[in-house]
């Protein structure tokens, strides 16, 4: 089943919408529930004041090194059972280079060729029908501070309590077609988390974001080119954010343009 629109609301038809098939890939952060960061002693606890969390490491003053935290890896690699994963004997962390204010390194400590957890799938019920979205990886690494905009006339703000904070990124294969198969996903994914205890899933309070990678395609044709909707922090949001580009996407191709790769937010 998929969603297709009259009167601009969504509502249930075949597979196909508009003789388009939808293409739908996740990338989820789950934030880790350990009680410091990942690769420093700084607390985690939110809602804290600015900048009270943030010790020397984070803010990566000279000389300081990072040090690996094991809460964290233990609850990837508990993560990776729990979805049938292979758990990697070694894996390497690198840097990706950003230029973001509240990224006080000038780069983020992820991992790219060899991550902790690698493929596994993620099973669940849509309506009657059971469906399963094949992982591609799940990887540690650390979250960046926060920019601050609305107390600030002309000016931005950095907190950077989140600077450091470990993060299990998700990544899915493109297997979902449509809205309600990737809330089902979603959906199904967090009760994983939370149930095994590696994340408390807050979704207003950041601990558990998706970014939905989102195309469409004629049936049987090369995957269409794909736009990114970022930091979706509620099912609700996500089912109208992914229906509203969905629709764009068939209407500009429709009017005879091309779709441009381009990551963007949902304002609801």
């Amino acid at each position: 089943m998929s969603t297709t629109f009259q009167d601009d609301k969504p509502v249930t038809s075949s597979l196909l919408i508009m003789g388009y098939e939808v293409v739908i890939g996740f990338e989820t952060h789950a934030q880790l529930s350990t009680r410091s960061k990942i690769f420093s002693r700084a607390p985690t606890a939110f809602g804290a004041e600015p900048n009270t969390q943030a010790c020397a490491v984070d803010l990566a003053l000279p000389g300081t090194l990072p040090v690996m935290n094991k809460g964290a890896v233990e609850r990837a690699i508990e993560f990776g059972l729990a979805v049938g994963s292979h758990i990697a004997e070694r894996s390497v962390f690198a840097r990706k280079n950003y230029f973001y204010p509240d990224l006080p390194k000038g780069y983020q400590i992820s991992q790219f060729e060899i991550p902790v957890v690698q493929g596994g799938a993620v099973a669940f019920y849509l309506g009657d029908e059971k469906k399963s979205v094949r992982l591609v990886r799940a990887h540690l690494e650390e979250d960046a501070g926060k920019s601050l905009h609305e107390d600030f006339i002309g000016q931005t703000g950095i907190d950077l309590n989140r600077a450091g904070t470990p993060l299990l990124e998700i990544v899915t294969e493109p297997d979902m077609r449509s809205s309600a198969e990737a809330v089902a996903y979603a959906k199904e994914l967090h009760k994983i988390v939370t149930w095994i205890g590696i994340c408390d899933g807050n979704m207003q309070e950041g601990s558990f974001r998706c970014d939905a990678n989102v195309s469409v395609r004629k049936p049987g044709a090369a995957f269409g080119t794909r736009r990114e909707i970022k930091n979706l922090n509620s099912f609700k949001f996500m089912q109208q954010a992914i229906d509203f580009e969905i629709r764009w996407q068939i209407e500009e191709l429709e009017d005879g343009r091309a779709i441009q790769q381009a990551t963007v937010l949902f304002n609801p």
